[in-house]
């Protein structure tokens, strides 16, 4: 972690506050700790790069996505990576995600191709969907 990217992440706790800010703190502690050991990052909706326009885009203005940064970010990329290399990195497979929050991903050879997870994980409360750690909704899908 360089002091560039520390200070992107603190740029970006609004897009991911119950992550990245508890997430630095960590890091902070453990840099102080251990000041020559090597830090990285690692993103859960990196994995959904991958996604073409029109799964992460909105039906919204396309400001909204350019200035606001409005877009499905696709959440739990990390499991859903593991979940379909296991099937094999050629297969096209639906991966599930069931655990401290719940998704499903579309893969295609390796790549996010579709996500239920939104711009937030965060979605209007609905019984049927399982209980969260620290808070509560559905998978988004517009």
């Amino acid at each position: 972690m360089t002091p560039e990217v520390v200070h992107a992440i603190e740029d970006l706790i609004s897009l991911a506050p119950l992550h990245n800010r508890h997430n630095l703190r960590g890091y902070y502690a453990i840099a102080k700790l251990m000041p020559h050991a090597r830090h990285v990052a690692v993103f859960d909706t990196t994995f959904h790069h991958t996604l073409p326009p029109k799964s992460f885009l909105y039906g919204l203005p396309y400001a909204y996505n350019t200035r606001d940064k409005i877009r499905r970010y696709g959440f739990h990329g990390i499991s859903h990576h593991y979940v379909s290399q296991r099937v094999g990195p050629a297969a096209k497979v639906i991966t599930c995600h069931l655990g401290n929050g719940a998704s499903v991903c579309a893969v295609d050879h390796g790549r996010s191709v579709d996500s239920s997870m939104g711009f937030a994980p965060l979605g209007r409360p609905r019984p049927q969907h399982p209980p969260r750690a620290a808070r509560r909704g559905g998978c988004q899908r517009p």
